[in-house]
């Protein structure tokens, strides 16, 4: 039988990199409404601290390795302890492309969606019960 849990050399970090035509915008988004920090400015590619060792990367397009591209084949997801109070906080915000709230009991969570400055989807939900 072979053993599913192999071992590797360590991660320090993960990182999930987007890509931005408009590199400021999405800054002051992740500062400013997500409340991330930034914990590795790399001029033209800012990597914010998001939970434990997850971080997001915010890449400007023209010095990227990839383009922002219309049509996102992913999506950020964030659990959370409380989804109603995320939701208030980014309502008070002025972000207008949240949904409302809904609960799935089949996969147990309460969840809402938004959009980014580069249109990526960030799901926001909540474990229930």
């Amino acid at each position: 039988m072979t053993n599913l849990h192999t071992s590797n050399p360590g991660i320090n970090l993960q990182i999930t990199f987007l890509y931005y035509k408009d590199l400021n915008k999405a800054i002051r988004f992740y500062e400013d409404v997500m409340g991330f920090k930034l914990a590795i400015d790399q001029g033209w590619s800012k990597i914010y601290h998001v939970t434990g060792n997850a971080h997001i990367g915010l890449v400007d397009e023209v010095r990227g390795r990839f383009n922002n591209e219309p049509k996102k084949t992913n999506q950020i997801c964030l659990r959370v302890p409380n989804v109603e109070a995320w939701h208030k906080h980014l309502k008070d915000r002025g972000v207008t492309s949240l949904t409302d709230i809904k609960e799935s009991h089949e996969l147990k969570i309460k969840v809402f969606v938004l959009l980014d400055p580069g249109d990526y989807e960030l799901e926001i939900q909540e474990a229930i019960g």
